[in-house]
């Protein structure tokens, strides 16, 4: 959070467990929405871009929108990480895609053990 200035959630396969940069109380425990469900599912990643219309809320009841969606794949799917958009609205720079896929990777190593 702190190095790319948007607030950052992850997620287990069903909630949300981890939150910075935004209040926990309103994340933490809160169910993913079915669209990060299928993005997991899907094993695929979701990237906002400013020419790309397509939105996704992450949490239910979270009024904030994802920029990006990146699951935590080791060998199962065992959750995401969430990066959502500041309060400018700033589409994420290749270097925030590159930093939120490098902390899934490590995620996902630290659960395979």
């Amino acid at each position: 959070n702190k190095a790319i200035n948007m607030p950052v959630l992850i997620s287990d396969r069903d909630h949300i467990i981890a939150a910075s940069g935004i209040s926990k109380k309103d994340c933490i425990d809160k169910r993913i929405s079915k669209a990060a469900e299928t993005i997991m599912e899907n094993r695929s990643a979701f990237i906002s871009n400013s020419g790309s219309r397509t939105e996704l809320q992450p949490v239910e009841g979270l009024d904030r929108n994802a920029c990006l969606a990146i699951p935590i794949i080791g060998g199962d799917v065992t959750g995401c990480v969430i990066v959502l958009f500041n309060t400018l609205g700033d589409y994420p720079t290749q270097a925030e895609i590159k930093l939120a896929q490098v902390a899934a990777q490590f995620l996902a190593k630290q659960t395979e053990e």
